[in-house]
This record gives C-alpha cells, structure tokens and sequence, in this order.
C-alpha cells in the first residue's frame, strides 16, 4: 500500500522524490540501488575508456595502477551498501571488460585466471574483502554467540546472526557481514582482532578463489 506523506518545515511541505544522494551515495525509496549504480556504470564507462587509450602507450604495471585510481577506486566506493544487489552484475560485466582491455584478449575470453594474474578482486570478492573489513573495523557493534546464549558449543566464537525475516535487513551490511564473516576458515577468524593481519591473510584467500559469486564462497569455503 502507497502512503502519502505530507511533512512540513519552515510553513511549507518537503518535497517527495524518489530518490536522493548523500555522501556521494544514491539512495531510492525501495533501497534497490538501482538509481546508485546506474551513475557507477556512467563513470566506470569513462574509465574503461581511459584504460583501453591508455594502454598502447605505458607498461602492465602502470595500466593497473591507471585501473586502480580510475576503476576501481569508483568501483569499490561504499560497495557494502550496494554490492549484493542483483543490478550490480552490469558493474561486473564492466570490470571484466576492463581486465580483457588490459590483457589484450577478445571479448569472450574467461576472465577469472586474468584476475588472478593481476591479483585484482572481482567484484564480489572486492564486496566481501570490503564488508568483513567493516566488521573487523566494528567488532564491539557484534556479539558472539558465547556472549548471547553463554553456551560452549563449536560455534561460540562466530558472530551472533539476528533472527530476521526481512529480506531488505537480510541484504543489510550488518546481517550479510555476520553471515560471511561466520563462513571464514578458522585460521582467518582466529586473526580478525589483527585487523592488519586479517586483511593480508583474508586478500590471500580471496586472490586465490577469486569468487564470482557469493555462491562460490559459501560452497567453496
């Protein structure tokens, strides 16, 4: 049901838009992303512009370092908020277009070993690096289950997963970043309190799957 909301301020009424930005972020009134990403496509699109001129003219190592400052600093700006969205595969496909400009291959050639070659996350590896990142950043907003059910059981070290049946909260930071962080090896978790060495250790991991998918991560993890 639509609901008409009048609110005022200063004797006049707001008013309503589908949709705002704020901190460089695109927000709709569904919190689809959709508005969000179609600007990334826009800029990512320039990008992928400058990086295939750019590359008859300098070396690998300085065409990456091109992709780093103009695609994938855009590219991974606040991707906690957005990257679980099923409209953020057009950035994936952009991405993968890119590492094809930069290896010099034809449109249709495979592009996760090219990852690998170039130690570049894909975009859903570079979703999951940012987003358990935040939870090591912010582990005093977290809970163990030791500390909520005061229980010993083999899983009284992950994170407390909150009982939602929302699936706006589900595709949430806070709700997607328990459940990712819960699926780690144990030797990846034990090190999170480092957020340092967390970072070094979980980058290697993530280099070596290079995940397409959050599929690929709860399945091969």
């Amino acid at each position: 049901m639509s609901v008409n909301l009048q609110i005022g301020f200063n004797n006049s009424f707001i008013t309503n838009s589908f949709y705002t930005k704020f901190l460089g972020v695109t927000m709709n009134n569904t919190f689809s992303w959709n508005n969000h990403i179609d600007l990334l496509v826009k800029k990512l699109s320039k990008a992928c512009y400058i990086i295939r001129n750019a590359k008859t003219y300098i070396s690998a190592p300085s065409l990456k370092m091109i992709y780093y400052a103009f695609f994938h600093s855009v590219m991974s700006y606040r991707i906690i908020l957005w990257g679980k969205s099923w409209h953020s595969s057009i950035i994936f496909r952009l991405q993968k277009k890119v590492i094809r400009v930069m290896e010099g291959c034809r449109n249709r050639v495979a592009c996760r070993s090219l990852f690998k070659k170039f130690q570049i996350l894909p975009l859903k590896s570079q979703y999951i690096l940012s987003l358990l990142m935040f939870v090591a950043q912010n582990k005093t907003l977290f809970l163990t289950n030791t500390e909520n059910y005061h229980l010993d059981t083999r899983q009284r070290n992950n994170l407390y997963l909150p009982q939602a049946n929302l699936t706006i909260y589900q595709k949430g930071a806070y709700y997607s970043g328990v459940k990712i962080f819960n699926n780690l090896p144990s030797e990846i978790k034990n090190v999170a309190r480092n957020q340092k060495k967390f970072k070094i250790v979980l980058k290697k991991c993530l280099y070596t799957y290079s995940f397409y998918t959050l599929g690929e991560y709860f399945s091969q993890l």
